[in-house]
């Protein structure tokens, strides 16, 4: 059947012409299959006029402008008529992978470090890095005047810091990295300038440790092992003095590393105390610094003690400083007396200050004698300074006639001001009983078990101290419950108090009976 005519839009501004109303149009058959000698079919129905859309309900055309890639394309009417039949468009093909690129160039190229063999280099990673990401770096050396450029790593670097080692002291070199990836290398990064292979000079520089900026003190005998940090590059010539002159170095022992010099005395002196200076040099540069080093002892006694003045019960003292002071200011004296009767010396006045001292509330009738100890950081000197001197207080005329005091009789019988208490306890843990008791004369103490005297039983420790009676009982076993007393006796009478103690097996859990 012919097709019937499309319908006109409405939004439509120009009409069809008659004929395009009046001539149906033909109805499409499917082509055969194209050959390469087969002409392709001339369409039968014209294009609308205006160059409109076909009218709805109708088959979409092929475009007239687009020409087919094939060298023998079917006629458009069959390419209309299968586009109804199949039905579903066809999947579009993926778009080809877009195409691998190298990374932008490195960036910040600088010398960290460098000595009189190798140079140390840091840098920044690519501000691009692309679709291929970044396997690694190549650096890349050359020599000043030269374009032989060669990688000094067999293998990409990985890190942004490398050190190219093995270098010829007084080279200049050119130095440069390259990026890679799988899009290839990247355009180089380069040093401004050649690089002079030689280590940077630094002005050198003595740390001394906050401890050794004062006065160093060490007791004769301590072992003397002080550290002290050095900078400058290069290595600097360290030296030291002391007192202006060279060490002696069969007292004196210097250990010098690349980063600081160590002082050592096996076992000090006082010969060992002065002005140590420690010298480091680089080239025409220099830095110097010193420490003081004091090694003290204790000091000897004070150099005489004589006595000024005895007036009643006083003593009136004086004395002079030590001759050895123990390479150390003296702090203080200390001042003893003794009695002649009895020659036991008593501590009068310690941390005294002063060269002189009165000595007061003497005892009338008695001589003394008296010596002097000097002091210092260290401590107490070893002897002292006694007076050759002796002072006697003597005695006034009047007589002292003690009253008379008749003695009282404080005899009392024994009794428990706090008696025993029962106790219970478990097998295997000690106990202890206690009890209190007075008299005087001072009672005999007695511990019985059940009436038996328990004497000197080593399971058993009997105290009694001040009337404080304990009985302690070691690591009770089975049989060791019973009723225990105390008996305290004197010459005025007997007491005895008594208790019971009870000795109970350990409980044992269920899970330990299986």
């Amino acid at each position: 059947m012919p097709a019937k005519p499309a319908p006109i839009k409405k939004a439509a501004k120009k009409e069809l012409p008659k004929k395009a109303e009046k001539a149906p149009e033909p109805v499409p058959e499917p082509a055969p299959a194209p050959e390469p000698a087969a002409e392709p079919a001339p369409a039968e129905a014209p294009p609308a006029e205006g160059g409109e859309a076909p009218a709805e309900g109708e088959a979409p055309a092929a475009p007239p402008a687009e020409e087919p890639k094939a060298p023998t394309p079917p006629p458009p009417d069959a390419e209309a008529a299968e586009a109804p039949a199949s039905g579903e468009p066809k999947a579009p093909s993926p778009p080809p992978p877009p195409p691998k690129e190298p990374t932008s160039a490195p960036l910040d190229l600088f010398i960290e470090d460098k000595n009189d063999t190798s140079v140390t280099i840091i840098w920044s990673q690519p501000e691009t890095i692309g679709n291929s990401g970044l396997d690694g770096y190549d650096v890349e050396i050359c020599k000043d005047g030269a374009e032989d450029w060669k990688a000094v790593n067999e293998e990409l670097h990985k890190s942004c810091r490398y050190v190219i080692k093995n270098q010829t002291t007084g080279d200049r070199l050119k130095i440069r990295v390259v990026a890679v990836n799988a899009g290839g290398r990247s355009p180089p990064v380069s040093l401004p300038e050649p690089i002079l292979v030689k280590e940077v000079a630094d002005r050198p520089k003595v740390r001394l440790p906050r401890f050794l900026r004062q006065r160093y003190v060490a007791h004769v005998g301590d072992k003397i092992n002080l550290t002290i940090p050095f900078t400058g590059k290069p290595k600097p010539v360290v030296s030291w003095s002391k007192n202006g002159q060279p060490l002696d170095t069969k007292r004196v022992n210097v250990r010098t590393s690349d980063r600081d010099s160590i002082l050592f005395i096996r076992t000090s002196e006082r010969e060992d105390s002065g002005v140590y200076e420690m010298c480091v040099k680089v080239d025409d540069f220099e830095d110097k610094s010193s420490l003081i080093l004091q090694i003290v002892e204790l000091p000897g006694p004070p150099a005489s003690l004589k006595i000024v003045d005895t007036w009643g019960f006083n003593v009136a003292l004086e004395w002079t400083v030590p001759k050895d002071s123990g390479n150390t200011d003296i702090t203080g004296y200390t001042i003893q007396k003794a009695d002649k009767k009895t020659g036991d010396w008593y501590t009068v006045l310690e941390n005294y200050h002063r060269l002189n001292a009165t000595i007061s509330d003497l005892i009338m009738g008695n001589t003394y004698k008296f010596r002097v100890f000097a002091q210092n950081k260290v401590g107490i000197s070893e002897d002292a300074v006694s007076c050759k001197e002796e002072a006697k207080i003597l005695k006034t005329g009047i007589e002292y006639k003690p009253p008379e005091y008749h003695e009282r009789d404080v005899s009392e019988a024994p009794k428990f001001t706090t008696a025993l208490s029962d106790r219970a306890t478990t097998v295997g843990y000690s106990t202890k009983l206690l009890c209190s008791v007075r008299g005087q004369p001072k009672p005999k103490i007695q511990w019985m078990k059940n009436q038996m005297i328990i004497g000197d039983d080593p399971k058993y420790r009997q105290i009694c101290v001040q009337g404080i009676c304990s009985l302690e009982i070691r690591k009770p076993g089975n049989f060791d419950g019973g009723v225990y007393a105390c008996r305290a006796k004197n010459d005025h009478g007997e007491v005895t108090v008594s208790c019971k103690l009870e000795v109970k097996q350990p409980v044992i859990a269920d899970a330990d009976k299986k």
